[in-house]
């Protein structure tokens, strides 16, 4: 019986490691390739595989505290809260763009808020039940950084609040505003 297990062990091994060799061909050929979704997913696993290690060497301790950690930082604190230039919202940790200033607006909440993304689908949603309350997080789709939460009590026709956390974005200034 422990010859069959070691056996069985052994053939495991070797087709995951053929499979892994496969995906790894897969990938480069991905980033060789003219497809940019290909692309996208392959810098989305790339960025998702970070250890812990990695990302405290990337990001400064509070943007670790709150992409990494979950954290939020205080109301009213943060550099984009009443920041209202023309340009693209990007995520801290990876770059990837998030928010328009379109859609951002004043909430009085201490906090930048946005109405919706700048494309559906680069902010994720996950069920978040911590501290006795019941929200929805919201993360970067292509590094999974915590950004902050999604509220259904937004005032434009979108009716959502996306409050998110500054030190989890950057801000990129249109080329159009900075040429004037």
């Amino acid at each position: 019986m422990n010859y069959f297990k070691f056996y069985f062990l052994i053939l495991l091994a070797a087709n995951v490691s053929i499979v892994s060799c496969q995906e790894k061909n897969a990938d480069n050929n991905s980033m060789k390739a003219s497809n940019p979704l290909k692309n996208t997913i392959t810098m989305q696993n790339d960025f998702k595989q970070k250890s812990d290690e990695e990302w405290k060497k990337i990001l400064t301790e509070e943007q670790y505290y709150i992409l990494r950690g979950k954290g939020t930082e205080r109301p009213w604190t943060g550099k984009y809260n009443e920041h209202f230039e023309k340009g693209k919202y990007v995520c801290a940790a990876c770059g990837f763009e998030l928010f328009s200033s379109d859609n951002k607006f004043n909430s009085h909440c201490g906090w930048p808020s946005f109405d919706s993304e700048i494309v559906k689908g680069n902010v994720e949603t996950q069920a978040d039940n911590s501290h006795g309350m019941v929200r929805t997080e919201i993360l970067c789709s292509r590094c999974g950084g915590h950004l902050g939460h999604v509220f259904d009590d937004g005032p434009t026709k979108t009716g959502l609040r996306y409050c998110v956390n500054s030190v989890s974005i950057d801000f990129r200034k249109d080329s159009l505003d900075s040429e004037k």
